[in-house]
């Protein structure tokens, strides 16, 4: 079996329709060229941003059982790994079992980490899952991607200004991860959020240009791109977190005009704001870097 293709296993949560979780990650994964097995923790029909939620839960049984049959099948060599929302501390705990099953086979195998757990200082997830995240979970990864509330959560610690954010980056180092992002913080201004993102002693951050929206799943895209770009530029951090943002900027900002084409003003609904993933595909391959990153320490 010729390991030349990169291989990543995906355990998120899957929508029928719209982009979250593996939806969110998958078709951008494949696009740049990487291999994608995707194992879906739910199967609902929307994001949970709708009115109705409708659908089932995979149970750790059947994970059990999944990860059981890719390794009987010896189809269980991968060179990424990448989980997000996680919705109880038996599932976090699972997939602890499942890196260190998954590294027997690939011992250099790659694991990111987006430690949902919440936004703008609301948790959205049972509280006792943070302890899994911060002594279990984060521990194993090579490259996480909390947003600014996450980060302080994992750390207890707040970022109120650069010197805050850059002391929580090295608690997470000291926690054994090689790659810390800091996908979003308010450090920014009205305009602009700031992202930062930290490697073996270089660190750099970039202007997030705001929108007057909510969007869902581009946490998930987030991640899914700076694991893709990380690999493809051969960890040149600037490089990654540069490619990143200019891929979700460009895309959010054309899902954003097509929303507001059809609707001018006030809220947009969820349905008309779901990522235009598929029609900005040369975007995904190919993202223009108008904002560039800057060195910092």
């Amino acid at each position: 079996m010729s390991h030349s293709t990169p291989r990543v296993l995906s355990i998120q949560s899957h929508v029928v329709h719209g982009y979250v979780g593996n939806k969110s990650a998958v078709f951008p994964l494949q696009v740049l060229g990487f291999e994608v097995d995707s194992i879906n923790t739910v199967q609902f029909s929307t994001h949970t941003g709708y009115k109705h939620i409708k659908g089932t839960v995979l149970q750790n049984e059947e994970m059990e059982e999944l990860i059981q049959g890719l390794i009987l099948n010896n189809v269980d060599y991968y060179t990424h790994f990448l989980t997000g929302y996680s919705r109880s501390p038996d599932s976090l705990k699972q997939i602890a079992v499942i890196i260190k099953k998954l590294r027997e086979r690939n011992p250099s195998l790659i694991y990111v980490c987006d430690p949902v757990m919440g936004d703008n200082g609301e948790m959205y997830v049972p509280e006792h899952i943070l302890p899994v995240y911060r002594d279990v979970v984060i521990p194993l990864a090579d490259i996480i991607t909390p947003n600014q509330f996450e980060a302080e959560l994992l750390t207890g610690m707040k970022v109120n200004d650069l010197d805050g954010a850059l002391k929580v980056i090295r608690a997470l180092h000291d926690k054994g991860v090689k790659t810390v992002v800091l996908s979003s913080t308010d450090l920014g201004d009205d305009k602009n959020m700031i992202g930062i993102a930290s490697t073996q002693g270089s660190c750099y951050k970039i202007e997030i240009p705001k929108m007057d929206a909510r969007y869902t799943g581009t946490g998930d895209l987030f991640a899914a791109i700076f694991m893709a770009w990380s690999y493809k530029t051969n960890n040149d951090i600037k490089l990654t977190l540069e490619k990143t943002i200019a891929t979700l900027q460009g895309i959010v900002k054309d899902t954003y005009e097509k929303a507001r084409e059809q609707q001018s003003t006030g809220d947009i609904p969820p349905a008309l704001i779901e990522l235009r993933l598929i029609q900005n595909k040369t975007i995904i391959e190919n993202p223009m870097v108008s904002i560039n990153a800057v060195k910092i320490m």
